[in-house]
């Protein structure tokens, strides 16, 4: 969903449109059924070009290798590509961002590519740089995107100085690059995966990638500004969730997950996706995909691996909806290295596999905004160097856009946001050209201050595939390997959990 129409959506106020959840009619695990999905069998498939085993009418071609330039941009792909997601552009092409998962202090961060209507590759850029083990994160209706870092470095001075924070942080960016990162320190410092934004009732729920993490939920003061707010873990008895504030987001002398006594532990958070009145979310430790009706606040597990007996799906981790459909896309951190679509009738099956990456995991699933490309990684590849692809093909769930629609996008709305903000008139130049002289991330806030963001927005949001917003920096130095130089904590490095 574009910005203005976001705005414009917002102002029906509270109330004006009733949102239904989605189901995954197999709402409980034990319906789980492995199937061929949608698209047919892979199993017969025969490795294309790029090595990836796709359904029939399916190609995929690489956008992006790390450490090489990326098309003919001559920007450097960064490495351990994860987390990522789309958004729209003024042009009718659309902008790829995609996390940095590098360890060491100050090498993570955020990477954009930016198409043109055609699907071709016209720029590339970073957006956020000197943080670290930039893990997954998730796209907010207002187009920005929340990069989450995944570290805890509690009990161990000489990591949180090396890293400067003593846990893991999240970041506010622009995937134009025109606006200036912000780091969201009231959302919490703990060991963060993933973010999901409920724009129904005006929340963003979080997941923490530890063996006893907790499930977050985040209320703003002023919604969409995050900026303040608060911060609470999940309670679950039952089918009912109730939430219990955390005392202290800055977990300055207690972990974030140990502030809560009570508070249900989930066995390494990964992926979350809002999606018609329903947040899902996985756990890699467990092998499980869970579900809440944000409503109602009630709970179930809607996958389990040793539930669903002869399902493809194991190492669950991130995700992503195809709005369209419905259909759950969940990625593999290793196993048979696939992409495995759940769908609403709980149907589990192989969409894509990538092979000869034994030690790799999938990354970063997320769909162009007509639905008729998905984008992921394979974080290492073969040789440590992670690869980016594209696959297009006739998904179910793609829509053709209105020729004659109005159609609004992330560098439209901030020139307006620049221009409401000044009195003047918006710039005639793609602010893209002029990244490092862009607005600040008070603009942000500022794009919904007067905007009543309800359900309204929800309705519009079916078909969002918004991310992130940060700052243009220079390329972060890639430094040794993923391991090297990381300060001894005494915890287990999340790489190693992964």
């Amino acid at each position: 969903m574009q910005r203005r129409q976001f705005l414009a959506n917002g102002a029906f106020g509270v109330g004006a449109v009733v949102v239904a959840p989605r189901v995954w009619r197999a709402a409980k695990h034990q319906g789980a059924v492995p199937g061929i999905g949608p698209y047919g069998s892979i199993e017969a498939a025969v490795p294309d070009a790029n090595g990836l085993l796709l359904p029939e009418g399916f190609t995929s071609r690489v956008i992006a290798t790390s450490d090489q330039a990326v098309g003919d941009t001559g920007y450097t792909w960064h490495v351990f590509p994860d987390g990522g997601a789309t958004f729209a552009t003024d042009d009718d092409g659309w902008i790829y961002v995609s996390n940095s998962e590098a360890v060491l202090p100050g090498t993570g961060g955020v990477s954009a590519v930016r198409f043109d209507s055609g699907g071709e590759i016209t720029d590339a850029y970073r957006i956020l740089g000197d943080t670290a083990i930039n893990c997954a994160g998730g796209p907010t209706p207002w187009g920005t995107w929340l990069s989450c870092e995944e570290f805890d470095w509690h009990g161990n001075a000489a990591a949180t100085a090396a890293f400067g924070s003593v846990a893991g942080r999240v970041y506010e960016t622009d995937p134009t690059g025109v606006a200036e990162a912000r780091v969201l320190p009231a959302m919490g410092l703990f060991q963060h995966e993933a973010a999901a934004v409920d724009p129904v009732h005006e929340v963003v729920y979080l997941t923490e990638d530890q063996a006893d993490g907790r499930l977050y939920r985040y209320t703003p003061t002023s919604y969409p500004d995050l900026g303040s707010g608060t911060l609470e873990a999940a309670v679950i008895d039952g089918e009912q969730v109730s939430w219990v504030e955390v005392p202290d987001p800055s977990a300055a002398d207690l972990p974030t997950k140990d502030q809560v006594p009570g508070a249900t532990v989930f066995a390494g958070g990964e992926g979350i996706w809002y999606s018609e009145g329903t947040v899902v979310f996985t756990t890699k430790r467990d092998n499980r995909v869970h579900a809440i009706d944000t409503a109602a606040q009630t709970y179930r597990v809607i996958y389990d691996a040793e539930v669903a007996q002869g399902a493809a799906l194991r190492g669950v981790d991130n995700i992503t909806v195809e709005e369209g459909s419905g259909d759950l896309f969940v990625a593999e951190d290793g196993d048979d290295m696939q992409v495995v679509i759940i769908t609403p009738e709980g149907e589990v099956a192989p969409f894509a596999q990538v092979t000869g990456h034994e030690n790799s995991e999938i990354t970063g699933p997320a769909f162009s905004p007509d639905g008729t490309r998905l984008y992921f990684s394979s974080q290492r590849g073969t040789d440590g160097n992670g690869i980016t692809y594209e696959v297009t093909g006739p998904f179910r769930g793609a829509q053709v856009e209105d020729p004659d629609a109005s159609t609004t996008t992330v560098v439209a709305s901030l020139d307006a946001a620049a221009s409401a903000g000044d009195g003047g008139d918006p710039p005639e130049e793609d602010p893209v050209s002029e990244r490092d002289d862009g607005p600040p991330m008070a603009l942000f806030g500022a794009l919904a201050a007067g905007a009543v963001v309800a359900a309204g927005a929800a309705l519009a949001a079916r078909r969002n595939r918004s991310g992130g917003e940060g700052q243009s920096t220079e390329d972060p130095q890639r430094s040794g390997e993923p391991d090297s130089g990381t300060p001894d904590s005494g915890q287990t490095d999340p790489r190693e959990t992964r």
